[in-house]
């Protein structure tokens, strides 16, 4: 499916991946919101970079885990590009707790992490489902992480995040088909994102020293799969694992 001129809203689109996925859509000639929660200026840096594509991009400020702030910031792209085709659910938070430490994995820890990484694509795939059902058609892309493959990862609460999010995956691609194409990437680890940053330095060792490949996985060839997944007609309900070669499922 040819991209160009199609509207793609990428939440976290101002974050280390996220960035990489805005400018590969751009690339490909899509329009682009960067949705951020907090760092508009960083946003906005990164809707002014994106022109160099010679498409529209813009900021859009989103607390992604409050329905209305959702269904505001949907309505404002459609408003600012006439469309929206591509949604990529790239928002993310962790930190970084043992799994031993349960005492560490306080209720509002575990609150926040499910509410960003879960609640919110879900919150942000049904406010868009209907413009995209209306439109005939739509894509929609959710990262996940190994973490939602395995137990590992950040903290447990992290990893039944992203694990529920590889499954609220299957299930919106049931409830949205055939208009709608959902799929996921599960990245490993990553080098140069915030998510990273917030790793022990023993687990950032341990994902690189275990892969086959002995290093961690390119932002790029996330950024290009979420690409491939939105340019097919075919695939659906999909999670593609990238990560050096560590995890198999």
């Amino acid at each position: 499916m040819d991209l160009k001129g199609m509207v793609a809203v990428v939440t976290g689109g101002n974050g280390g991946l996220g960035q990489r996925i805005c400018h590969a859509l751009a690339a490909q000639g899509c329009h682009i919101a960067v949705v951020y929660a907090r760092s508009r200026d960083q946003a906005e840096g990164v809707a002014r970079d994106l022109e160099q594509h010679q498409v529209g991009a813009a900021a859009f400020a989103c607390d992604v885990t409050r329905r209305q702030a959702v269904a505001g910031m949907v309505d404002d792209v459609v408003r600012r590009f006439g469309r929206l085709d591509i949604l990529i659910n790239d928002a993310a938070y962790n930190k970084s707790i043992p799994f031993a430490d349960l005492d560490g994995l306080t209720d509002e820890e575990w609150t926040r992490i499910i509410d960003v990484n879960l609640t919110g694509p879900m919150l942000c795939t049904k406010a868009v489902a209907p413009v995209m059902k209306r439109q005939g058609i739509g894509r929609i892309v959710n990262i996940a992480s190994v973490a939602g493959l395995g137990p590992t990862g950040s903290s447990i609460a992290y990893a039944v995040s992203k694990a529920g999010l590889i499954h609220l995956t299957k299930c919106m691609a049931v409830a949205l088909a055939p208009e709608v194409l959902v799929n996921c990437v599960a990245p490993g680890l990553l080098e140069g994102t915030r998510a990273t940053a917030n790793l022990r330095p023993e687990q950032i060792a341990k994902a690189t020293s275990t892969s086959l490949l002995g290093k961690a996985a390119d932002k790029d060839d996330v950024a290009d799969q979420v690409v491939t997944m939105c340019r097919t007609t075919t695939m659906t309900g999909q999670t593609v694992v990238i990560d050096s070669g560590r995890t198999f499922h």
